[in-house]
């Protein structure tokens, strides 16, 4: 049998290679899995969540418990319990951000799913794509644009409101089974979504979005928005692409002439003054219609794209994002 680091990395290599992933409920009853689970929650302050019952927190954890749960799993008896819903204060805004807190089994058997489905989806995922995702951030998404948006003329910003509490259940459900065949987990995954949340010991029930705070959540996000990812690389931006290159501006060639032979007659105030307009223009057109170029970068639910074009085409590009989230991800 594989160890656990061996069978993580054949995972990846499944979703590098774009075949499709089984028996994921089958080998989520290894406890190998649930030990690395366990060892990356355990150095998350945030673990040892107030409010929660003391046989719910890291506290109670033992070999045991992880034993319980793995038996649990196996016999189909597991059940998620409702998230504890709480809200916590937003940078330069009056409106609070709405956050779960699950419950310490919970948590551990979804960090078990995130160690699988990220090993399996990331390699699929878009280059594009920069939010929670290994080695990648703002950082690699802020080098990206700078190294390769030059000349952008308008930005298209795109934040989707509240979109992890609002991804539609029954389309999340429909993409994953296209990559996952694995009845068992989708329905483990089905049941986790349904939980519900309790605020102010209240219940309720969930029909939309990922548990917010939730370990899985940013992966089961990502899987959704890069259908919009593959939506903009693979349509929009071949649609919207012309010309290999910008055509000169007839008056900074004038010019250039007109520095060539100022320098060469020695008209030194000529030439000073062409240098100087010179450098006030682009050396090539920054409205050439043959020319056209739309980029495209996304940072968990936030996107931007960079367009090089009319004013007209952009507002068109933008109403064109907006109705294929509307028809395709609500």
């Amino acid at each position: 049998m594989l160890d656990t680091q061996n069978y993580l990395l054949l995972v990846r290599r499944r979703g590098e290679a774009g075949r499709e992933l089984s028996s994921v409920y089958r080998t989520m009853r290894r406890k190998e899995l649930f030990l690395l689970a366990y060892s990356t929650l355990y150095a998350n302050t945030g673990a040892t969540p107030p409010g929660r019952a003391a046989q719910d927190t890291i506290d109670g954890m033992a070999l045991e418990r992880i034993e319980v749960v793995i038996d649990q799993r196996a016999k189909g008896t597991y059940t998620w319990t409702p998230v504890r819903r709480t809200y916590i204060e937003k940078k330069h805004a009056s409106k609070r951000r709405p956050l779960g807190i699950p419950g310490w089994n919970d948590k551990m058997v979804q960090e078990v799913m995130r160690l699988m489905l990220e090993r399996y989806y990331d390699p699929q995922f878009r280059d594009c794509s920069h939010g929670f995702r290994p080695k990648r951030g703002c950082h690699t998404a802020l080098q990206d644009v700078y190294r390769t948006w030059r000349g952008t003329k308008w930005f298209i910003e795109l934040d989707i409101k509240g979109c992890v509490e609002n991804i539609s259940h029954p389309v999340l459900l429909e993409i994953l089974p296209r990559k996952i065949n694995d009845d068992r987990f989708l329905k483990l995954l089905r049941n986790m979504l349904k939980a519900g949340d309790m605020e102010n010991w209240r219940y309720h029930n969930t029909y939309s979005g990922t548990p917010q705070g939730g370990n899985v959540s940013p992966v089961l996000a990502n899987s959704v928005l890069n259908e919009l990812d593959i939506f903009v690389e693979d349509t929009l931006i071949p649609e919207y692409t012309a010309g290999t290159r910008r055509q000169g501006n007839p008056e900074y060639g004038r010019l250039n002439q007109m520095t060539f032979r100022a320098k060469k007659n020695g008209e030194r105030k000529t030439y000073k003054d062409c240098l100087k307009k010179k450098k006030a223009l682009p050396s090539l057109l920054t409205h050439d219609p043959k020319y056209t170029r739309l980029r495209y970068v996304r940072y968990a639910d936030d996107s931007l794209l960079g367009w090089t074009g009319t004013h007209a085409e952009a507002e068109a590009i933008k109403d064109r994002i907006g109705q294929f989230l509307l028809d395709k991800l609500s």
